[in-house]
């Protein structure tokens, strides 16, 4: 593949998709920035290692291969197999809660999933292979076809997730279920990448990757170039086309123009093949990316808030019959389960934009304005629900780790239900935490989201606006949702 055509997708992944023009101005620069890989003793040493990625993802393959084995041969009870007790309960929280709020998307630095497919691409476990054929200056094996322009975006990602999410009770009780799903992840992402080029399963497929995505945008920690005009003089653009020391970027993204998280992987190639040492870690305040470029990204906030609310009914709530209605494999009650589907698919993908859209008219008849278009009003203001919606995921976790954290003792001495007492913690019995205190911890969380969804929605306002009291007008409507929201959550959480 010619290198033009690399950096054509990637201006594609920069902007925003194809499907989409970017709206709004640009986004302020973060008011602090901490360059990790100068502040951090031998953490730079250890990101441009040939070695540093297999590093990590291989123990990660080891332990999921064991998972997937206990899944298939071990306890059939979900709170005795150690693929449902790690997975969504110990790797859930650590994910929602630690990973992402603090260091972006490293679950990507270290995900299993494409191992298979990148290994097939590269042919190599290390090293960097460069020549034809390949994409950029990168030799690569495999079919190399671009994903379909109308796709490059995460559409397919929202779906897929909302479905995944729509089983969730036999996610969570049943192993065989989560092996399927995970197993299933795998062989997709292989095939995936004997197809497509580079880490197309990632960006467009993958259901984990779409929300990590989104909420990626909080994160304390981004990977950008040190000095853009450094980037603009590069005639070699090894972060995107790769070299001999790095291969090129696997999102397709380049560094010149990339300032957000939501496509980043933080696999350091690009820190290992850029000629001018411009590429560094920068710890940062917390939600400095504010900017959503789409329809699809806006929706994908829109279904994950509707699914922490959900899962606080259904998984959490003290209602008998939401949860028989969605455990379709226990109860058999389909009318039951295609309500509760029905009900989750509408509230998330019409229901609540529906609200959100009238909020938004409001907001702009409000504010008088004729400049700023509903659409840029609707996508830009789609932000606010970014922290508040990663805020109630981190509320709903916390009882789920409260209340079933005694599990994963027990578990790791017996991780798959056979009598073992590896660590002397087997016997260890089903015992809550607190379970009558999680909701001072969830209700402070939740604040917390909604002060940050208001914060950075009255700077987008100012920033669309200019003009602060018509931002203040302007955004008047979408805060009384927000705190509707809010509210909302504290009641379904707490009662």
């Amino acid at each position: 593949m010619a290198e033009s055509t690399v950096f054509d997708a990637a201006d594609e992944m920069n902007s925003g998709g194809p499907t989409e023009a970017v709206v709004g101005a640009a986004a302020p620069k973060a008011s602090w920035r901490i360059d990790l890989l100068e502040r951090v003793p031998g953490l730079r040493w250890l990101v441009k290692r040939r070695w540093f990625q297999f590093a990590v993802i291989f123990p990660n393959l080891a332990v999921f291969y064991f998972f997937l084995l206990a899944g298939v041969f071990g306890s059939p009870v979900g709170s005795r197999n150690i693929i449902v007790v790690f997975v969504w309960i110990l790797w859930w929280f650590a994910l929602i809660a630690i990973m992402v709020p603090f260091a972006s998307r490293v679950w990507c630095t270290v995900c299993p999933f494409p191992f298979f497919g990148e290994w097939f691409q590269r042919r190599r476990l290390i090293g960097v292979a460069t020549g034809k054929p390949g994409v950029g200056r990168n030799r690569m094996a495999g079919l190399r076809r671009r994903w379909p322009k109308v796709l490059s975006n995460i559409w397919l990602q929202n779906f897929g997730f909302l479905a995944l999410c729509t089983f969730s009770a036999l996610l969570v009780t049943r192993p065989i279920v989560s092996v399927i799903v995970l197993g299933g992840l795998f062989v997709m992402a292989t095939i995936v990448h004997i197809i497509f080029r580079q880490r197309t399963f990632c960006m467009y497929l993958c259901p984990v990757s779409g929300f990590l995505s989104l909420y990626s945008m909080t994160s304390m920690l981004a990977l950008r170039s040190k000095n853009k005009e450094v980037c603009g003089n590069c005639k070699q653009k090894a972060c995107l086309a790769g070299n001999e020391k790095g291969w090129g970027c696997p999102w397709f993204q380049h560094m010149q123009k990339m300032d957000r998280n939501n496509y980043c992987g933080l696999c350091m190639e690009c820190v290992k093949s850029c000629p001018h040492d411009n590429i560094t870690l920068y710890a940062r305040p917390f939600a400095s990316d504010t900017l959503l470029k789409g329809y699809d990204e806006v929706w994908k906030a829109f279904i994950m808030l509707t699914l922490a609310m959900t899962y606080s009914v259904v998984l959490l709530g003290p209602w008998g019959i939401l949860k028989n209605w969605a455990n379709i494999s226990e109860v058999g009650d389909w009318v039951g389960f295609l309500t509760y589907a029905g009900s989750l698919w509408f509230v998330a993908l019409v229901g609540l934009p529906l609200i959100y859209y009238a909020a938004i008219r409001a907001g702009r008849w409000l504010a008088g304005s004729e400049t700023v278009t509903v659409k840029d009003m609707f996508i830009q203001y789609g932000y606010t629900l970014v922290p508040l919606g990663l805020f109630a995921w981190i509320a709903f976790s916390i009882p789920l780790v409260m209340i079933n954290g005694s599990y994963i003792v027990s578990v790791i001495s017996d991780p798959l239900g056979w009598g073992w007492n590896i660590f002397g913690t087997a016997d260890v019995h089903w015992t809550p935490v607190l379970p009558e205190y999680t909701g001072w911890f969830q209700i402070p969380v939740l604040a917390l989201g909604l002060y940050w969804a208001l914060k950075k929605g009255f700077e987008i306002a100012v920033r669309m606006h200019g003009e602060v009291r018509q931002a203040g007008r302007s955004i008047l409507p979408l805060c009384v949702l927000l705190l509707l929201v809010t509210t909302v959550l504290i009641v379904l959480f707490v009662g």
